[in-house]
């Protein structure tokens, strides 16, 4: 499509011309591209992206991480209705059946001009042993990754040994628990909520998730005690970087995880708020210390044959949120699979950096693979398959004996540098400005969409915003996204381009 197709890598000479530009006066030239766009229909969250770019390549403002409230609870309790009805409109899915939602789900909700990120939680497990072992699992990653908790008990049935079960870890974990009595529709029902002082999580909260009896008063609550920043779920600056290591079973995770901490493991130590078990470690590789997250915790409590595929996404997904960039070990003796593709592509949604490491590299010398080229299958099964994590630092290893881990540290270090990266608005315009004028956007239905001005907004992912005067092609935007690689490598970090259209004031 357009350019995406048509473009030759070598047919320009864009990097010679850009490095040939003052930087001062490419700064000028953003300058008054910005100011021209005073001519067009901008909303309040363009002036808000805006006025941070005036800061500075350096000092743009990020905006802190807004404070995370869970919702748990075992399942038809009414967890999503009263997602619902705190967002003020229909998002989760509601059903009268028990398990509708399987994953966590997140959501911007506001209150009282308050904002912050509301996780809905699902987790059971269509088998009656194992509904105690999936509510709670799905409870433990919830507590883990949450300022607040909301507890949501159907106060029509009463507390069951399920819910009991839950509130000992809540009681463990220190995060401020609210104990929602839900499907109490009128003052006559109310001694039933009152029975659920017996649980030993303070006062319950008598609502009506269906009809919004409560919930205001309830939401009141929740912001006295409602962090304005959150605590858990904030990038922290400085200590070590934080590794998550993926893979589908039996790839080699945890030998590479013994192995890298071998005799060098520094310390163990249980990460405040955390009730998981086991701990993240804490490994020296390469003279740095490094947090690998852990993503076995859940496994070793849920012991149920079904499921394994939720369990195995709920863990990635867990560890994902905590790290910063992803190490996928895949096995070179086994084809790439379908489910080494949906680990990557986890990494991919999460926009974390990534490092792809191709483990039991040694096993292709051995006389099993003598007489199959398994080396040339692979090759081609990494054109096809994993093309679009082109960009990702590949590293052959051997977990099991450690041949080549240290060749994991400079890799790390490539893909967290590329995630942290920022381009200079003056330099960035520069670029758009050159590639345009090389490669125009094809012109759709008599019209030809300009780039007025760019930014990158932010970092971990680079971060871009386009104002335009209308919508750029698919093929377009990757074209400008690949060229963004190919001058300013960005190796090992996923690259965000977003498109604002904004039309002309009128007069």
């Amino acid at each position: 499509m357009g350019a995406d197709d048509e473009y030759v890598p070598g047919t320009d000479h864009l990097a010679e011309r850009l490095a040939a530009i003052d930087e001062q006066a490419a700064e000028q030239r953003a300058d008054a591209l910005r100011a021209g766009l005073a001519d067009y229909e901008l909303e309040d969250e363009d002036a808000a992206l805006l006025a941070g770019v005036t800061l500075g390549a350096e000092g743009i403002e990020f905006l802190p991480a807004l404070p995370v409230v869970a919702i748990v609870g075992r399942p038809n309790v009414g967890k999503s209705a009263l997602v619902n009805r705190i967002l003020g409109r229909r998002e989760a899915v509601v059903e009268d059946t028990p398990g509708v939602t399987r994953d966590r789900v997140t959501y911007k909700a506001e209150w009282m001009d308050r904002s912050f990120t509301l996780v809905d939680t699902g987790g059971w497990e269509p088998d009656a042993k194992g509904i105690d072992r999936s509510v709670a699992a799905q409870a433990e990653i919830a507590i883990d990754l949450s300022d607040v908790v909301l507890f949501v008990v159907d106060a029509r049935v009463g507390a069951t040994s399920t819910d009991e079960h839950v509130v000992r870890m809540l009681r463990k974990s220190g995060r401020p628990v609210f104990l929602v009595a839900n499907k109490i529709d009128d003052a006559r029902q109310e001694p039933e909520a009152a029975a659920l002082w017996n649980l030993g999580l303070g006062e319950p909260h008598p609502v009506s998730a269906i009809h919004g009896r409560g919930v205001a008063d309830l939401l009141d609550e929740i912001l006295k005690v409602l962090p304005d920043v959150s605590a858990v779920a904030k990038n922290e600056i400085g200590g070590p970087r934080r590794v998550a290591i993926l893979g589908r079973p039996n790839v080699g995770k945890s030998s590479l995880l013994n192995k890298a901490a071998g005799e060098e493991r520094v310390v163990v130590n249980e990460l405040a708020g955390t009730t998981r078990d086991p701990v993240d470690e804490i490994v020296e590789l390469g003279g740095k210390l490094w947090r690998f997250v852990d993503t076995a915790g859940i496994r070793r409590r849920v012991h149920l044959q079904q499921g394994a595929d939720f369990y195995a996404s709920l863990r990635t997904s867990a560890a994902l949120e905590k790290a910063e960039v992803a190490v996928v070990v895949l096995d070179v003796s086994q084809p790439v699979s379908e489910q080494d593709v949906r680990i990557i592509d986890m990494v991919l949604e999460s926009r974390r950096a990534l490092v792809l490491a191709y483990n039991k590299w040694d096993v292709l010398n051995t006389p099993a693979f003598e007489n199959i080229d398994r080396r040339r299958y692979l090759e081609r099964e990494i054109e096809q398959d994993l093309a679009h994590v082109s960009w990702a630092p590949r590293v052959n290893i051997s977990a099991r004996t450690g041949r080549h881990l240290d060749r994991l540290v400079p890799a790390l270090e490539m893909a967290l540098a590329s995630w942290d990266t920022r381009i200079p608005t003056g330099k960035f315009n520069a670029f758009l400005a050159e590639l345009v004028a090389e490669h125009p956007h094809p012109v759709r239905g008599g019209k030809q969409p300009r780039i007025l001005f760019g930014t990158q907004a932010g970092t971990r992912p680079p971060t871009f915003v386009l104002f335009t005067t209308g919508f750029l092609d698919p093929g377009y935007r990757r074209f400008i996204q690949r060229r963004l690689r190919e001058l300013y490598s960005f190796e090992g970090s996923p690259i965000v381009i977003n498109m604002r259209v904004r039309e002309k004031r009128q007069r």
